[in-house]
């Protein structure tokens, strides 16, 4: 039996690979492929996907809320996420989101087509020693509104910006941030971001 996979990669050239490298498999036939989050719903919904391959990091919406939006609208389609950050908080993130498979860019081919008949077959394909770190690592601190605000600062917004983005005051956004930096033991909020960024929290 053929899987038909789709694969979201903002990257043109290295979406370029992934479609060569997949299609040089016989059971494998790649259906889609689209360069933004937004985009993934819609193609997977048209082409009958079976296996949606997702970059993390994708303009529009963001590789993991595109596996939770295809978990919930179609559930029949196996989300497998890359990423170039090996990081559990990132693992702990897309296990959250109800991915069937996390797989590090940097991992050999033959992986890659592994993972892709893995999690088609139903089963959860995670990176060993990455999910040995993930089930070390300290649980963030942070709650997921804390998390939205961080990120929406992390972005470069001003209070103002993110207190219309996240539908509060501007005095609840700097309590948030406050608190933010307290949990972290950050210097400032710059800091708080860092932290985060380096555990795959945001």
């Amino acid at each position: 039996m053929v899987i038909r996979v789709l694969v979201a990669e903002d990257m043109h050239i290295v979406r370029g690979a992934l479609v060569a490298l997949l299609r040089l498999e016989p059971d494998i036939e790649v259906v889609s492929e689209v360069a933004s989050g937004d985009e993934i719903l819609p193609a997977a919904r048209i082409s009958g996907t079976q296996v949606a391959i997702i970059d993390i990091d994708l303009p529009g919406k963001d590789g993991l809320t595109a596996a939770t939006e295809l978990h919930e609208q179609l559930p029949e389609v196996r989300t497998l996420i890359l990423t170039s950050l090996g990081r559990p908080g990132t693992l702990r993130r897309a296990l959250a989101a109800k991915v069937n498979g996390f797989l590090l860019k940097d991992a050999p081919a033959e992986k890659l087509a592994n993972a892709v008949r893995g999690v088609a077959a139903g089963r959860r394909m995670v990176d060993g020693d990455l999910a040995l770190a993930a089930w070390d690592t300290v649980e963030c601190p942070l709650t997921p509104r804390e998390i939205d605000v961080l990120r929406l600062t992390a972005e470069g917004r001003d209070t103002l910006e993110v207190a219309a983005k996240a539908f509060l005051s501007t005095g609840t956004v700097r309590n948030y941030l406050t608190t933010i930096v307290s949990k972290l033991n950050a210097r400032n909020r710059v800091d708080a971001i860092r932290i985060a960024k380096e555990s795959g929290w945001i």
